[in-house]
């Protein structure tokens, strides 16, 4: 029998928002087991054991919780310590095992199937069963949709009464597309809860001003707050002229959402109030957690564990708050008085203190939100959860981002690359030097220019800070995206007109000559020249710079912006008077008054203009441009691959090596009737059609001569060492060698330099080309990512390396190539060729780019990734040395498998 796979426990959110808690079964669940079956309903029990079963047996109990958690095992879904939902599979043969759920009536279109279905299938697979068997009822129409609806490859049969399913669980595309749909839609639905409750309890509310009790409950009541508010004051009768309760049981009407604002050791205690009282989210303003120690993340653990058992999100704690300014709602959970008015903007924040200050810049600019998280701490709900919610939030057209960390990055790059596509994601990510206390993440862990490729090459338009934050987010929520980068200049500062082109050029923009309309212009002026820039194909957007004349200043020039700007197509931005923001002037107004498209955003100086109109102009061929596709590649195995790994972690377990990183190298295989070594790692490359050119390591000249015999000439001779051969400029290696005197010499020329050091290998040789080196494998701040530049020891030196988020589609491995400055040594005709064809194959390196990104993404024990080197001729690209290292992924947060919440720490 098999130790309990605590791996196998995970946190979930059901569709309807809610949270549950799986885990596999065991003997101490016999009488929760025998309470659940009592509470199922007649119809469910024959549905599930197609005959009438009204309580199970001492038999039945002991033979359903005592599993072997291999070729038999069963999960259950547990709410607020009870079951409410078990699946079991027991294997029929090596690979093919019987599957049956039953849900408790109470819990039933909830979801818990479709989700128990993913985690046995995974368990499943990880037990070496490929294929599960289903018996169903006709009428149990909702369990044959549940299996018909997985995405997997399904066959159907019908025998004696019963529908027979066979589901093949490889995980398809079209499973994948179908679990994260799920995941998408019951996340967006957990953070509706929190965001539009219809009642709102603020426990620890408090008499004394300024107090945060006190603050966010005036701020929920000033705010009009579309729903009851109760206050929970264990002695006062009434706080803030409202009727207040001992505790939130006392309440007597339900409620969707409890504000928590006590001291922290008494947290606990009101999270057990909270689930008995069936509340939906948490909102918990307390400080003393993870920030404040190990005590403190203790206590945040076992906050959120307890809050999720019971289906509650947490959105804290240290947390300023939420916000959602839909009339609708017309909710302020925050500690923030002077919320910004409505608008289509979503912010979410990590920092709480920050948070106030982000609040006040808004309003200072004139802004509007649609919606706002301060998620402090963020233990539980984070910037992913934020993301899934906007994905179908209609009132949000603009998404802000103030990151300091990334819990999850692999899932938080998938996220943004599809929400991106319909909404732009401003970032600011401050993780560079580290994370605040309380944060369960690790620092960016990659050069600042590389986290910059890899946000844009997700969508994400990345900023330094929040000013700039503010500046593209007014341009995007008032403005259309340009069409392209051609900038029309036009005011009445020649010396201001100048500093817009400058700064177009340095932001990669194409701008026209600055039409100045000199000191003296008036409004009929500026309405000509905006026209005629409007009408001009050749322009895709329109800078304004107007600053005060000698005379008396008047709106007629903000009136003439306004009115070209309400039925314009392409976007205007201005300096207008050194004015940031919205000025009202400048302002559109809806019928409801909120501010509408059209307005026109100022800048206090043509630079942040300039910036601004650039990241809109970036974003904005991005969504247009066409992402690639996912090659079709042959020459992929990825059973082949998964044995290889199989066999090495177990080796490594039983070295004692499973919680370090694993040199995937193993014992060496010899290609038959041949001394060309094979390690594990180029066999596990070979899966993914990266093929290694045979060496053979050598320790004397007559090895190197049997090795020159074996693979035929002419070879190389070379150090077996990156570091050996960037440290010799180039003379770690030894050419053209035909004959067993060149071998001899070689390896005795080399042995001298390097002596024992180093390692010797025998390889045959290629046509020289262009060296370059890839890397790939998992980042802890972004997932898996493709690293590519020349193996050069200069290019090194200059750290002139490109990074792409894996898996590369090929529009993404082509712009990886040409990405690194040094990328034009790739596409001339190297020294000493004759003719054109002799340039190097790009097609073939960027397809080796392709099947890399395929092997790390597609394999979490694949750490990391090393091809040097890489020579890249006319031939196409070939790989001539090769690491591969693997971890154990079981304690990892990565994004694959089935949905789960992130753990608290």
């Amino acid at each position: 029998m098999q130790p309990y796979p605590e791996h196998w426990e995970a946190d979930v959110v059901l569709s309807d928002g809610g949270t549950a808690h799986l885990r596999p079964i065991t003997p101490d669940d016999a009488d929760a087991l025998r309470r659940f079956h009592s509470r199922l309903s007649p119809e469910t029990i024959y549905y599930r054991f197609f005959a009438p079963y009204p309580e199970l047996s001492e038999r039945d109990v002991s033979r359903f919780t005592t599993v072997d958690y291999t070729d038999r095992v069963a999960l259950v879904a547990t709410l607020g310590g009870e079951l409410v939902a078990v699946v079991r599979y027991d294997r029929i043969d090596a690979d093919e095992a019987e599957v049956a759920f039953v849900v408790e009536d109470a819990h039933q279109g909830r979801g818990l199937a479709s989700v128990l279905l993913e985690h046995i299938g995974a368990v499943a697979r990880e037990r070496g069963v490929h294929r599960f068997i289903a018996d169903v009822l006709p009428e149990n129409r909702r369990m044959v949709n549940v299996f018909r609806e997985a995405g997997y490859t399904a066959e159907q049969s019908f025998d004696d009464g019963v529908i027979r399913l066979t589901l093949d669980l490889e995980p398809t595309d079209s499973a994948v597309s179908v679990m994260r749909a799920r995941e998408q839609r019951a996340e967006s639905a957990s953070i509706a809860r929190l965001l539009a409750p219809e009642s709102v309890a603020v426990i620890g509310a408090s008499r004394t001003a300024h107090s945060i009790g006190q603050t966010v409950l005036r701020n929920l009541l000033d705010g009009d707050f579309r729903g009851p508010v109760f206050p929970v004051h264990p002695h006062a009768r009434a706080v803030a002229g409202v009727r207040a309760y001992p505790t939130i049981l006392d309440i007597p009407d339900p409620v969707d959402l409890a504000v928590v604002s006590v001291a922290a050791e008494r947290v606990s205690e009101v999270v057990e109030q909270c689930a008995q009282k069936g509340v939906h989210g948490l909102v918990v303003l307390s400080s003393g957690f993870g920030e404040s120690g190990d005590l403190g993340r203790e206590r945040q653990e076992e906050l959120v564990l307890t809050a999720r058992a019971a289906g509650m999100r947490v959105v804290g704690p240290n947390a300023l708050g939420v916000a959602n300014t839909s009339p609708a709602v017309s909710l302020n959970a925050t500690l923030a008085s002077d919320l910004p008015p409505r608008g289509r903007v979503g912010l979410f924040a990590q920092s709480g203190a920050l948070g106030r200050a982000i609040l006040r810049r808004v309003s200072e600019r004139g802004m509007g939100l649609s919606t706002f998280v301060s998620a402090g701490n963020r233990a539980d709900v984070s910037g992913n959860d934020l993301l899934q919610y906007w994905q179908e939030d209609d009132t949000t057209d603009v998404v802000l981002q103030y990151l300091e960390s990334l819990g999850n990055p692999r899932k938080f790059t998938r996220l943004a690359r599809r929400l991106a596509r319909s909404k732009p994601i401003v970032v600011v990510a401050s993780g560079e030097s580290g994370i605040p206390a309380g944060h369960a993440a690790s620092t960016l862990a990659l050069p600042d220019y590389a986290v910059t490729s890899l946000f844009h090459q997700a969508g994400m338009v990345r900023v330094e800070d929040i000013t700039q934050m503010f500046d593209v987010a007014q341009l995007f929520a008032h403005q259309p995206l340009p069409r392209g980068p051609r900038v029309g200049i036009l005011g009445n500062s020649d010396s201001l007109g100048l500093l817009v082109k400058n700064a177009c050029v340095r932001s990669g923009l194409r701008p026209r000559d600055p039409v100045d309309l000199g000191p003296n212009a008036n409004a009929e002026d500026f309405s000509t020249a905006m026209s005629r820039a409007l009408d001009d194909d050749g322009v895709d957007a329109v800078v304004v710079v107007f600053i005060p004349a000698l005379t008396p200043i008047s709106d007629d020039v903000a009136a003439v912006l306004r009115d070209a700007a309400a039925d314009a197509t392409k976007p205007i931005v201005t300096t207008y008077l050194g004015y940031q923001g919205m000025p009202e002037e400048l302002r559109l107004r809806s019928e409801d008054g909120t501010i509408a498209p059209g307005s026109v955003p100022s800048f206090p100086s043509p630079e942040d203009a300039v910036r601004a109109l650039a990241h809109a102009t970036h974003y904005a061929l991005w969504r247009r441009r066409d992402p690639g596709r996912h090659l079709e590649l042959d020459g992929i195995d990825g059973a082949a691959a998964r044995t290889l790994i199989d066999e090495a972690l177990a080796k490594a377990e039983e070295t004692g090596l499973t919680d370090h990183e694993v040199w995937f190298s193993s014992e060496p295989v010899y290609e038959e009737g041949t001394a060309a070594e094979t390690t594990l790692g180029n066999a596990l490359l070979a899966c993914y059609g990266v093929n290694v050119l045979p060496s053979v390591r050598v320790t004397s000249t007559e090895e190197a001569v049997e090795a020159l015999e074996s693979l035929g000439g002419p070879v190389v001779v070379r150090a077996d060492s990156p570091d050996m051969r960037m440290r010799a400029g180039g003379a770690g290696h030894r050419d053209e060698l035909r004959t067993p005197e060149d071998v001899r010499g070689a390896f005795t020329a080399l042995h001298d330099r390097f002596g024992d050091v180093a390692t010797l290998v025998v390889q045959r040789m290629v046509t020289p080309g262009v060296p370059i080196l890839v890397r790939a494998g998992e980042n802890p701040s972004f997932g898996s990512v493709v690293s590519f530049g020349l193996a050069d020891p200069t290019a090194e030196l200059l750290d002139d390396r490109a990074y792409r988020l894996a898996p590369l589609t090929d529009t993404d491995s082509a712009d990886l190539v040409r990405a690194v400055r040094s990328s034009a040594l790739l596409f001339g005709v190297p020294e000493g060729a004759t003719s054109l064809a002799d340039q190097p194959d790009i097609d073939d390196l960027e397809e080796l780019l392709v099947r890399v990104s395929r092997l790390v993404d597609a394999v979490p024990e694949v750490a990391h990734v090393e091809l040097d080197p890489v020579t890249v001729n006319s031939d196409g690209a070939h790989v001539l040395g090769a690491r591969v290292w693997l971890r154990e992924t079981r304690n990892l947060r990565l994004d694959y498998g089935p949905r789960r919440l992130r753990e608290p720490y």
